[in-house]
């Protein structure tokens, strides 16, 4: 088993090239306001994983409460994957120091190929991992026919 990890190499097929291109200053830019969507929740991070029976999508979304996301199927084989992460109470009393955890909504789309069962999704959250599970189509492999060659 292999697994693919980033690295500092560029990518062209990479997915990344998608996300936030201003994620990488958010680190070095102080937030404006308590109140910014600047600082949300939008980068949540998806492992896919193509067993022989199923595709298994998993994000760590600590602190989500599973009424907080949605699963849904749309055109027909487009996986959308959306939620929001609540911002804490304040209280006026409370002095923050530091603040690193974001919050805000995310959604995250996938292309699923021809042989996923979109009918029999199935997703669940346990200790703050969303787990989806997309069962493939079993494809039918083409009989073969020996032909008997004369002469």
């Amino acid at each position: 088993m292999s697994i693919v990890r980033r690295s500092n190499v560029f990518d062209p097929f990479s997915m990344d090239l998608w996300a936030d291109p201003f994620d990488a200053f958010r680190s070095i830019i102080p937030a404006t306001s308590g109140n910014s969507e600047m600082a949300a929740f939008t980068n949540a991070r998806f492992d896919w994983k193509e067993t022989p029976e199923a595709h298994v999508f998993k994000a760590d979304l600590p602190g989500v409460k599973k009424e907080e996301v949605k699963v849904e199927v749309e055109d027909g084989n487009v996986l959308l994957v959306s939620g929001e992460r609540s911002r804490e109470k304040e209280d006026k009393n409370d002095k923050w120091h530091h603040v690193e955890r974001s919050s805000g909504k995310f959604v995250r789309r996938f292309r699923l190929p021809e042989n996923a069962k979109v009918d029999q999704v199935k997703a669940g959250l346990e200790n703050g991992v969303l787990t989806v599970t997309v069962p493939k189509a079993e494809i039918k492999k083409p009989e073969v026919k020996a032909i008997e060659i004369s002469g």
